[in-house]
């Protein structure tokens, strides 16, 4: 597996999908966990070239002597390291879940070297948008006819409430099916680094107003993919988010939770690949 060297000398991992024309999307996954999770994102690789970053204490990527560099902020340079191993004067980036709080930063502390970017499912704490409790139960009461349901709908509801903390309950919102493969991919992609799950967002991680700011005044084309579905980014959510871009593209993908490369691999990609090009 190919790697790098960041800027405090960490030693980071990245795949590599495909092998289409032109130059390829650097992808940014969500957690901070395992890119594997990705995979070729439901066949994008046949269209595009993928480079995804393992990000730093997960995967094949190294364990920072410093700690507190997997705030999220902090992030932002080893994606910068990353296009600049790849020989990349400008790069169409890619980012899911989390990892669009590293992209939107990153993007706006380096607009001129972002070609595209496509935030899948993205998620909005660099950009101070909050996802209410209200917001997420009346997504949820869409599913109240699937088998899951009611085990599912008390865990989030004792959340809502503040009376409980098992998320892991209520994994079945997250995906358009909550099927054999469904439950597999989310067991595949549950973080395996509790440090740098608990640090990405720690004091400092964040700063909205400027992210903003800086967004506002970017000319970067930018595609925000929703799930119908997505309990974690709902499609209200990333719409607001896609406010604050000059020149965005909202797709809400119909049937799709968190992860729709795994729930409609060819509607998926005809959206992202037709926004990327290739």
């Amino acid at each position: 597996m190919p790697t790098f060297t960041a800027p405090d000398g960490t030693l980071l991992s990245y795949r590599v999908h495909g092998d289409g024309d032109g130059d390829p999307v650097v992808c940014v996954p969500g957690g901070p966990t395992d890119s594997l999770y990705l995979g070729d994102l439901g066949g994008l690789s046949a269209h595009r070239r993928l480079i995804v970053l393992d990000l730093r204490g997960t995967g094949r990527s190294a364990v920072p002597e410093d700690s507190s560099s997997y705030r999220c902020d902090r992030l932002v340079e080893d994606v910068e390291a990353l296009r600049e191993h790849l020989g990349l004067p400008v790069m169409d980036l890619l980012a899911h879940s989390a990892g669009a709080n590293i992209a939107a930063q990153y993007t706006a502390r380096y607009p001129g070297n972002v070609g595209r970017l496509a935030l899948i499912t993205p998620g909005t704490r660099a950009v101070g948008i909050p996802i209410t409790g209200e917001t997420r139960r009346e997504l949820a009461l869409l599913r109240k006819d699937e088998p899951w349901f009611p085990a599912a709908f008390a865990a989030l509801e004792a959340i809502t409430d503040g009376r409980g903390s098992d998320w892991e309950a209520v994994a079945p919102f997250f995906c358009g099916r909550w099927d054999a493969t469904a439950q597999r991919h989310h067991a595949a992609g549950r973080p395996g680094n509790p440090e740098a799950v608990a640090r990405f967002a720690a004091e400092g991680a964040f700063d909205p107003e400027s992210t903003r700011a800086a967004l506002a005044a970017c000319e970067v084309p930018v595609l925000l993919l929703a799930g119908e579905f997505d309990l974690n980014s709902p499609p209200p959510t990333v719409t607001e988010f896609g406010r604050l871009f000059p020149h965005s593209t909202l797709v809400v993908q119909p049937g799709a939770g968190h992860y729709p490369w795994i729930d409609d691999a060819g509607r998926f990609v005809a959206a992202t690949a037709a926004f990327l090009g290739g």
